[in-house]
């Protein structure tokens, strides 16, 4: 339980701070690197992250647009087959990062039992 607690605060940590200095897919590095670091066991190595970057990207994708009453955000959601809801389009956004962390996490648990071997 201390593992997975510390698998993600740190990959939220990481995801934040490599959120700076890189694109988007600075969150599935920074679940690579936990992944690395604080290895987990069966549905964990997918699901921590997840919940991770999920939390990030929707909590901070929910402070950009509630910056601006959610104008953008609308307009977005118009675009893509999300009826106009921002909050579904928020939703979305993290779950689309999400499963690219989900992702990462298992390469990275891979990549550390290969090494390991």
């Amino acid at each position: 339980m201390k593992t997975k607690i510390l698998n993600f605060v740190a990959t939220v940590v990481l995801a934040f701070v490599f959120s700076f200095f890189l694109s988007w897919w600075s969150v599935m590095l920074a679940a690579f690197i936990t992944a690395i670091v604080f290895p987990l066991k069966r549905a964990a190595v997918f699901f921590t992250p997840f919940l991770a970057v999920f939390v990030f990207w929707a909590g901070y994708s929910f402070l950009l647009a509630n910056g601006n009453d959610f104008i953008l955000a609308k307009k977005i959601a118009v675009l893509l087959p999300l009826s106009g809801s921002p909050f579904l389009l928020i939703l979305v956004t993290g779950i689309v990062g999400g499963f690219a962390a989900g992702i990462a996490g298992i390469f990275g648990k891979q990549c550390q039992v290969l090494v390991k071997r």
